[in-house]
């Protein structure tokens, strides 16, 4: 009679959390909104206070470390005067660009 196979130990994989933040995209967006802010010559604090965002993180969003929702993007776009969609182009010409 053979004997019973033990059963196989299996390593754990490392856990990779499923993210939405693409680092690539969220520089292009902040790229965009600062040169746009630059362009119409308002203080980041100013435009943050316009815009109805908070100061600290509109300056994240400029830097790159934070990506934002659809309402923030269009309450950014406002601020900025601009349809939404034009930032987006803007962003993805970006992206183009660099690839």
């Amino acid at each position: 009679m053979s004997q019973p196979v033990p059963p196989s130990r299996k390593i754990p994989s490392p856990v990779r959390r499923a993210t939405s933040f693409e680092p690539l995209a969220a520089a292009a967006f902040g790229e965009v909104i600062r040169a746009e802010r630059l362009r119409q010559a308002i203080a980041q604090d100013q435009f943050a206070l316009m815009a109805n965002v908070d100061r600290s993180y509109y300056g994240k969003l400029e830097r790159g470390e934070r990506q934002p929702s659809l309402a923030l993007m269009l309450r950014i776009a406002g601020g900025l005067g601009l349809p939404a969609s034009e930032i987006l182009a803007r962003v993805e010409r970006l992206l183009t660009t660099k690839a």
